[in-house]
């Protein structure tokens, strides 16, 4: 979560406390259990997600479209009946845009990922487990991660890293946590379904540093850049 959503987050927090209290005193009689109310839980999230710097928006915008509708739905202005038939078409139309539409505005970034992108990379694998990877003192060569229901830990923080590399991560209702040195660049292409990926690392891109490429996938799942 970065700055301006924790901001967001904070503001949310201090407009319901601000209401329960002006409601308890009498001043006003703001009614939070309108018709729909629950739908906000959805809203709201997928709302302060789209802010998040290094998270994939395709997750996001779908939730918050579908917490629209539904929140229209409940105030009678749209038949629930319509929303059943179109949410499933729409989801598959909109993550068909977000893929073709991503790939042309990460074209340099896509570009390198393709040249990084060894046959002989090394493959990590957890399925309905755990997975522990430390490169202390080793050659980083790249790698590729897969977690499903599982977790993939990575660690290169103390790796040997001499030219640039590329991490592949698919976190399929799992997670993957990479731990990257402080002297490299770090560069994400991420494509997340209900899922996300958080860089907590963020430092400036200097040219004259490594670059660590992450190419992350994640469906109800999602990688941490530490």
């Amino acid at each position: 979560m970065n700055k301006f959503s924790s901001i967001l987050w904070g503001l949310v927090l201090i407009i319901l406390g601000v209401i329960i209290a002006l409601n308890s005193l009498g001043i006003v009689s703001i009614n939070l259990f309108f018709k729909g109310w629950w739908t906000l839980f959805i809203i709201i999230p997928c709302f302060i997600a789209l802010f998040n710097k290094n998270e994939s928006k395709t997750g996001s915008f779908i939730g918050l479209v579908i917490g629209i509708a539904l929140l229209l739905s409940a105030r009678d202005l749209i038949s629930f009946s319509i929303i059943a038939k179109l949410i499933f078409p729409f989801i598959l139309v909109f993550i068909g845009l977000s893929i073709i539409f991503k790939d042309t505005i990460n074209r340099k970034v896509n570009s390198r990922i393709k040249e990084l992108n060894k046959e002989n990379l090394k493959e990590y694998t957890a399925t309905f487990s755990g997975q522990k990877v430390d490169y202390t003192n080793e050659v980083f060569d790249g790698a590729s991660a897969t977690a499903v229901f599982g977790g993939v830990d990575i660690n290169i923080c103390n790796a040997k890293i001499t030219e640039d590399q590329v991490i592949n991560a698919t976190a399929i209702f799992g997670g993957i946590d990479i731990i990257v040195p402080k002297n490299v660049n770090v560069k994400v292409k991420s494509n997340c379904i209900f899922g996300g990926v958080d860089q907590k690392n963020i430092l400036p891109i200097k040219d004259d540093q490594k670059t660590i490429y992450v190419n992350a996938f994640c469906l109800f799942g999602g990688v941490e850049i530490k």
